[in-house]
């Protein structure tokens, strides 16, 4: 499972205007909808119910918020670097600037884990996220998230 199996330049949102969590998942969840074909407020909600079960927000200004939808027939994600920092309720109580929303089918099992463990191996390196936080292109986020050296690695 590669980065650029989940994204496309399309599913790239440059600079998210938001002031909340909350509002970051509705913009994120219509943005989705539009290119997966899914309801907006059904991917909201699958958000929503996860951010339920404990904050998606992993820490050092990251969140990655998941969920399985019944009609989605593949992985599918959206990245968005947000203008400003939003409270996130994050584990180490930093605000939150990128997030990166995973959608699999309801029966994806171990591929979502695999990705989403991807996602996740991605993000921790310091050196993409300084790349990311750099540009407010899409193209270029899209060709951090897809050309770095741990989407290339395992």
């Amino acid at each position: 499972m590669e980065i650029r199996d989940l994204v496309t330049t399309d599913s790239i949102v440059a600079n998210l205007k938001a002031t909340s969590k909350k509002q970051a998942l509705q913009v994120l969840a219509a943005h989705a909808a539009n290119i997966c074909g899914q309801h907006e407020r059904a991917i909201f909600d699958v958000l929503m119910e996860r951010e339920r079960l404990g904050t998606t927000g992993v820490g050092n200004g990251i969140a990655i918020p998941h969920g399985k939808l019944p009609t989605l027939e593949t992985l599918f994600g959206v990245f968005a670097r947000l203008e400003k920092p939003v409270d996130y309720q994050a584990i180490d109580e930093r605000p939150v600037d990128l997030i990166f929303i995973l959608l699999a089918p309801e029966l994806a099992g171990a591929d979502h884990l695999k990705a989403l463990a991807r996602v996740s191996r991605l993000l921790r390196d310091k050196s993409v996220c300084n790349k990311l936080r750099g540009t407010n292109s899409a193209e270029a986020l899209y060709t951090i998230l897809t050309e770095s050296k741990e989407t290339r690695a395992a």
